[in-house]
């Protein structure tokens, strides 16, 4: 007996994986509670701080020797308040186009 291969949307990764960045909760947890391997979703987590700018592409990359540890703080703080405010507008623009459709019926 075989099983089909599931598949998931980008909102659905992105949504499981703010759940973990956002709640602090551990991956094993909300793997557990979505019904995903924790591999996966700790893939999708991974990719999501990758978009946030929280953490470099390359893995062991050494941290940059200009910066000192609380500018570093504060660019890892920016940078994940600009992707809040971008997941904002992305978010304001969908519920304005859905209010614009709804005033024309």
């Amino acid at each position: 007996m075989s099983r089909t291969r599931r598949s998931f949307t980008p909102e659905f990764k992105v949504e499981a994986a703010r759940r973990v960045i956002d709640g602090g909760r551990p991956i094993t947890e909300i793997a557990r509670e979505l019904n995903v391997h924790e591999n996966l979703l700790g893939k999708w987590v991974r990719a999501e701080r990758l978009r946030d700018g929280v953490i470099d592409q390359v893995r062991d990359a050494p941290p940059d020797g200009e910066l000192s540890g609380s500018e570093r703080a504060e660019l890892t703080r920016l940078r994940a308040e600009l992707a809040e405010k971008d997941r904002d507008i992305a978010f304001l623009k969908k519920v304005s186009a859905y209010f614009a459709a709804q005033q024309h019926r």
